[in-house]
């Protein structure tokens, strides 16, 4: 086909220039009317072909629409997937300060119910490992802190403040192995040593004669010099009675969830 145009290429074109300019000739006489048999006899003889060349500009005019209305509507998608993905953004962030919001309500209230002073902190760093279990807040000694001040929340306590640098602190939760705080079960006033059990908390030095139930709750009794007395500690989920010793084995769930920890309160030392 193209060794045929390469060597025919001018009669080629001179046809095509002819039947172009037939076309254009008989365009021109139906738009002003033809007058003599000549020109009525140009009109019969070209108007198949005007009919063929009128039905291609009409389907490409018509695929060119199809073109221009896919172009905008691929931009129309384009920008539709683009405001979905930023209003996407925007609830995400209007939720997360919902959330953040309710966290700091509570917070607030348990604040208000609290007869001494607080600092509000923020966990910026968590310790879970094998040896010690430990949060950092963003709270440090230019802010007043000190080693041993009690950390808690609205859902009960979180831990004391072991280590102070400037502007950051150490927290050892209470469910550290070497945690350790006084307690009483508020149903039936019974007094005991919670200790740190991996993620857990054991009642140590409860009297085997006195009733613990499950579910009971654990309070902070208010002697050792850390803590306020009546900050919730845990619920009792097991009690064990051996028929021998002198004390009974409880374990409690921690009040805390510390996998979820975010906004603390740092107990101020009474003036």
């Amino acid at each position: 086909m193209l060794e045929f145009f390469r060597k025919y290429r001018l009669r080629v074109l001179l046809v095509l220039l002819c039947v172009a300019a037939l076309l254009f000739y008989s365009a021109l006489l139906r738009y002003r009317g033809a007058s003599r048999p000549v020109e009525v006899k140009v009109i019969a003889i070209t108007a198949p072909l005007l009919a063929m060349v009128d039905g291609s500009v009409e389907t490409l005019a018509d695929l060119w629409g199809h073109y221009l209305w896919l172009i905008d509507t691929a931009k129309e998608n384009e920008d539709l997937l683009k405001r979905t993905r930023e209003l996407a953004a925007e609830l995400a962030q209007s939720d997360e300060i919902r959330l953040e919001n309710a966290r700091l309500r509570r917070l607030l209230d348990f604040k208000d119910s609290l007869d001494r002073s607080v600092l509000a902190a923020e966990v910026i760093s968590e310790d879970a490992g094998s040896w010690f279990r430990t949060v950092l807040i963003d709270k440090g000694s230019e802010d007043g802190l000190r080693e041993g001040l009690p950390v808690v929340v609205a859902e009960g306590v979180v831990g004391r403040i072991i280590r102070c640098s400037a502007a950051y602190s150490r927290v050892l939760l209470v469910t550290d192995a070497s945690s350790a705080m006084a307690v009483l079960v508020q149903r039936h006033r019974t007094r005991g040593v919670v200790r740190g059990v991996g993620d857990r908390l054991r009642l140590e030095f409860a009297l085997r004669q006195e009733e613990i139930l499950e579910e009971d709750l654990v309070l902070t009794s208010g002697t050792g010099g850390i803590f306020p007395k009546g900050l919730v500690v845990g619920r009792v989920t097991s009690v064990q009675r051996d028929e021998y010793g002198m004390f009974q084995q409880v374990e409690l769930s921690p009040a805390v969830d510390f996998s979820r920890l975010e906004e603390v309160l740092v107990l101020l030392e009474q003036e």
